[in-house]
């Protein structure tokens, strides 16, 4: 009986530990699964409009059009009221966006076209190659604008997918009012036709304003396609419009809808994508795990007037480093862990993207240096927290200004202005001093502005805070340590190499030893203030004409004669000279090398002819004359400008350059 009893209660308690087990297995399931999706990282969307000024959003303060999906993210979200580009220019600025760094560190500038033989560094690392070394799928639809060559393009620089265009889409041969000039003499018959690409390769091109008038809309229906194939696993999408860039573009749905006009059909398309994208993040059930960042690439192209957006109250735009040009509208969004309706008034940046993507996600930074720092303490709601404290603006390799804090010092220098500038309309640009398209020169002192109380910089207060000058002063001169400043002719030490697609001088090229160093040097002509190499310090230039290296003349010829001292015998004479169509700057026509005892009868011992044809390449060519050893003083170098640049050049009828750099005497 004993027995009986025992081997029931075993049973008992064996059918009690099924029965447990049953129960905790679901539990433990369940919670496992949780656990997984609390560790799967947030997918990625970035949205980044093309010229969109600081108020042309409705919660900026938008007028004559509404975006009600836009003030939606911004409801849902942080809305930034202090938010920074590096350079209020497209390829600069995209280059910062991906990279986390200054565009100055990058040696990123400017806007590149279809002549171009640069781009971003493939060594430098994207937000892409970030976020696919985690397992990320990645993927770019729209304006990509970093180099139009293979090895700049998306997919090797960490995007699995790209279709888009590779430039800024008024790089094209059409007039403002859509006249096809392909084949005519108008300047911007310069162009080839606007390729559209997939990958690596063209599959189309964009002709006409009615292609324009689809890029909206097809940037978005790929971005919703890449939304639905990545939904079972964490994805990074950029999606850089290329609107509201002239020629703007809108499709038939949305052209008229404003009042506004035209500029604000085309930003009301553009919240209706924002709204495309909203939904399909909700279909897949995926807007609780996605981070939204939208924000421009700097503010409006105010010269294009019915055509443009709005900085206000900002002062200036597009390609200055004044507020309306680098200030730009960002909004983040992400249900449960960004809170809703916030604001931050500190200052923030787009190189701040990069590092703070890493800190939410995991991902490694690169192990380079960056500028950017992680903001995910603002973004999670300590909106008052300071992150970052200083803050440089660069333009053209020139530093324009410092931050700290709301305080700004502004540098004396020169910059397009629209003031004063009566605006264009319709798609042209503004008529200043009879010429279409020309800018007004704006020029600026050593001055101080209290962003707090004077977003709209007008009113200088520096020698009411001399210490406070005194200190963002020692900022800057970190700032040019650094990076360099071309307004003071300072290399930095910091500065990171471009990417580039021609060979460039190797360093026992750039540095040389010959009889002519530190000679005298006599220059009949003057060479320009801003291309002022020394021509016998031993130093020659790269490829690129800004590196200090070169001697620029603006259409006028090169004639330096170089005095040895007492007589020499030589055996070997040698001048280069640069070749950048792209920057105006051509070969010369002639080059003379002559000789001379006493300085004043020179004999000529080679002449060179060099015909100018249209060439993108960037090269430098070296001018070579070997003799048997001859015992002169004197060696002079004159070289003929090509004058005005030719008819099939954007520039025809302007002056051209030319760049000539060390005289080697040997």
């Amino acid at each position: 009986m004993l027995k009986c009893i025992v081997q029931l209660e075993k049973k008992k308690m064996k059918n009690k530990f099924f029965t447990t087990l049953l129960f905790l297995f679901p539990l433990t399931f369940l919670l496992e699964s949780c656990s997984r999706q609390n560790s799967v990282p947030p997918n990625i969307v970035i949205i980044f409009t093309d010229d969109q000024g600081y108020s042309d959003l409705g919660s900026y303060g938008a007028v004559g059009f509404e975006t009600p999906n836009l003030d939606r993210l911004a409801n849902e979200g942080i809305r930034f009221t202090d938010f920074q580009v590096s350079q209020a220019v497209c390829s600069a600025s995209r280059a910062s966006l991906l990279t986390g760094s200054y565009s100055q560190r990058i040696g990123v500038r400017g806007a590149y076209n279809h002549t171009a033989r640069v781009g971003l560094n493939p060594n430098e690392i994207t937000i892409a190659e970030m976020l696919k070394s985690i397992g990320y799928a990645t993927g770019i639809f729209g304006k990509w604008h970093l180099g139009h060559h293979k090895m700049f393009l998306p997919l090797q620089q960490g995007f699995d997918e790209y279709k888009g265009i590779p430039y800024s889409n008024d790089m094209w041969p059409v007039d403002y009012d859509g006249t096809p000039i392909a084949g005519s003499y108008h300047r911007k018959n310069f162009y080839p036709q606007l390729p559209f690409l997939e990958g690596n390769d063209k599959i189309e091109e964009i002709r006409d304003l009615k292609d324009q008038d689809q890029l909206t809309i097809r940037y978005t229906k790929y971005a919703i396609d890449f939304i639905a194939r990545n939904k079972d696993n964490p994805f990074f999408l950029y999606l850089p419009h290329s609107m509201p860039h002239v020629p703007l573009g809108v499709s038939d749905r949305f052209r008229g809808k404003s009042e506004q006009g035209m500029y604000g059909d085309v930003i009301m398309e553009i919240d209706w994508s924002v709204g495309e994208i909203l939904n399909a993040l909700s279909k897949y059930n995926l807007d609780k795990n996605t981070l939204i960042i939208f924000t421009s690439d700097n503010g409006p192209w105010l010269n294009y007037g019915t055509h443009a957006g709005s900085a206000l109250p900002l002062r200036e735009g597009k390609g200055t480093m004044w507020e309306g040009g680098s200030r730009v509208p960002c909004i983040m969004r992400w249900p449960g862990k960004i809170p809703a309706g916030i604001v931050s008034n500190q200052l923030a940046a787009t190189i701040d993207i990069l590092p703070t993507i890493a800190d939410l996600t995991g991902a490694p930074l690169p192990k380079k240096p960056i500028d950017g720092v992680s903001i995910k303490q603002i973004i999670e709601g300590d909106i008052n927290s300071i992150i970052r404290d200083d803050y440089y603006y660069y333009y053209g390799g020139e530093l324009i200004a410092v931050r700290k804090g709301k305080m700004k010092l502004v540098y004396p220098h020169s910059y397009r202005s629209y003031e004063g500038v009566t605006p264009g309309k319709d798609g042209y640009p503004a008529i200043y001093k009879g010429v279409l398209g020309k800018y007004a020169t704006g020029k600026s002192g050593l001055e101080l502005y209290d962003l707090m109380n004077d977003v709209g910089e007008s009113k200088d207060i520096s020698s009411q805070y001399p210490d406070i000058v005194t200190e963002l002063e020692a900022i800057g001169n970190i700032a040019r340590k650094k990076f360099g400043d071309r307004l003071r002719g300072i290399k930095g030490i910091d500065v990171r190499p471009i990417g580039r697609l021609d060979p460039e001088r190797s360093l026992s090229e750039l540095k040389i030893l010959h009889q002519g160093i530190s000679k005298k040097i006599i220059f009949k002509t003057k060479f320009s203030s801003q291309y002022n190499a020394k021509l016998n310090d031993g130093k020659r230039g790269t490829l690129n004409h800004r590196d200090s290296n070169w001697q620029g003349y603006h259409g006028v010829d090169f004639d330096a004669t170089i005095d040895l001292g007492v007589k020499t015998k030589v055996s070997k004479i040698s001048s280069s000279f640069l070749q950048n169509q792209s920057a105006w700057i051509f070969f010369p026509n002639e080059v003379d090398f002559q000789i001379s005892k006493d300085g004043i009868n020179f004999i000529s011992v080679e002449k060179f002819k060099e015909k100018t044809v249209m060439d993108p390449a960037y090269k430098v060519k070296d001018f070579v004359h070997k003799f048997s050893k001859r015992e002169i003083r004197f060696v002079k170098v004159k070289a003929k400008n090509i004058g005005l640049c030719p008819e099939w050049h954007p520039g025809a009828g302007n002056r051209g350059w030319l760049f000539v750099d060390e005289i080697v005497i040997n």
